[in-house]
């Protein structure tokens, strides 16, 4: 056994000499490695295939995962993506409304619209505004483009608001072109309105944009109403038929504009705004300063005679003449002179003798 061992051991250290310094060996390893390699593929096919078919099963189940897990990916993005696509129409109609309150001389609140009333054959509103936020009966609500309607019950936190279209409602209005009044009815359609009682010779035609005439004490004057759509003139009929599209978008705006109007007259508008502003000067220190009046004083004429009471008032003497003996006459004073007494005037007569 030691023998065969020494042998074997010779035999590969000479081997591996020959095979570091020479050639010779290299075809029959050549071949060698073929038949070892055949040896290892079929060795490790086992192996191979279990790792074949766990990637197989695994592969599906991760793919099936992911699959699921970009399709939740893909939901939240496409609402994300909605909302950002709403948030971006918000700020558009939020920004029309600025640019709308800042051409409004009264004051302004934005309002929500949170409901609509059911009733199909009426046109009414609810808004997020009520008593407590200071809305009254009547008040104007407007969007960013015109008119929609007014107030017409109050709650405390809601109010309902019926709209120009409702077919109990109507408004004065005039062309904005030529001044011309009428009154503008709603239909009951939210996209036409009609004037009532236009004569058929009447200046109006197509395209003539209609404004609040602010005649009926309730809608503020100057305010966009509606766009005239349609004149139609009947030659037997006194009236003519004209039809109006709102101004304002009833069925798709979703804020809106409450208008308090200023009640005040003309005089107590001047009066508060000089109040307002002599208020602002004192508190910047910038009231001017009002030099004061000093009055000019009284001319004071020569002392009285001693004879003369001391109550009597004396004018100015004039200069008397040169020739002449008899004393000159007082010249005129704007303070009128009080009559002497008798027995003074006969004394200084009795001097001058």
């Amino acid at each position: 056994m030691g023998v065969r061992l020494l042998v074997l051991v010779v035999l590969s250290v000479a081997l591996m000499v020959v095979d570091a310094r020479f050639a010779l060996l290299k075809p029959v390893r050549s071949q060698m490695s073929l038949v070892l390699m055949q040896t290892y593929w079929i060795t490790d096919l086992p192996q191979r295939l279990y790792q074949g078919v766990a990637s197989q099963f695994g592969s599906r189940t991760e793919l099936a995962a992911e699959n699921e897990k970009l399709k939740t990916e893909n939901l939240l993005l496409q609402g994300r993506m909605q909302k950002l696509a709403a948030l971006t129409e918000q700020n558009v109609r939020l920004r029309e409304l600025l640019n709308s309150s800042a051409l409004v001389n009264e004051k302004v609140e934005v309002a929500e619209l949170i409901g609509m009333d059911p009733n199909p054959f009426t046109h009414r509103i609810i808004i997020n505004k009520g008593e407590r936020d200071g809305v009254v009966l009547g008040q104007p609500v407007l969007d960013a483009r015109g008119l929609m309607g007014q107030v017409v019950e109050l709650m405390p936190y809601t109010s309902r608001v019926l709209l120009l279209t409702d077919t109990t409602h109507s408004i004065p209005v005039q062309v904005n072109r030529n001044g011309l009044r009428a009154i503008a009815s709603g239909t009951g359609n939210p996209e036409r309105l009609e004037l009532r009682h236009v004569a058929d010779t009447a200046d109006i035609k197509e395209g003539d944009l209609l404004v609040s005439s602010g005649l009926g004490q309730r809608f503020p004057a100057g305010y966009p109403v509606a766009t005239v759509k349609e004149v139609i003139h009947d030659s037997g009929q006194p009236f003519a038929i004209v039809r109006a599209v709102p101004t304002a978008a009833l069925n798709r705006s979703r804020y809106l504009l409450l208008v308090f109007s200023d009640n005040r007259t003309p005089e107590e508008r001047a009066n508060d705004a000089a109040q307002a502003q002599e208020a602002e000067d004192k508190r910047n220190g910038t009231l001017p300063v009002t030099p004061a009046i000093v009055p000019k004083p009284a001319f004071v004429g020569p002392p009285a005679p001693a004879n003369l009471p001391a109550a009597a008032p004396v004018a100015t003497p004039a200069k008397p003449a040169t020739h002449s003996t008899r004393p000159a006459k007082p010249a005129a004073s704007t303070t009128p002179a009080a009559k002497p007494p008798a027995g003074a005037a006969t004394t200084t007569r009795q001097r001058e003798e």
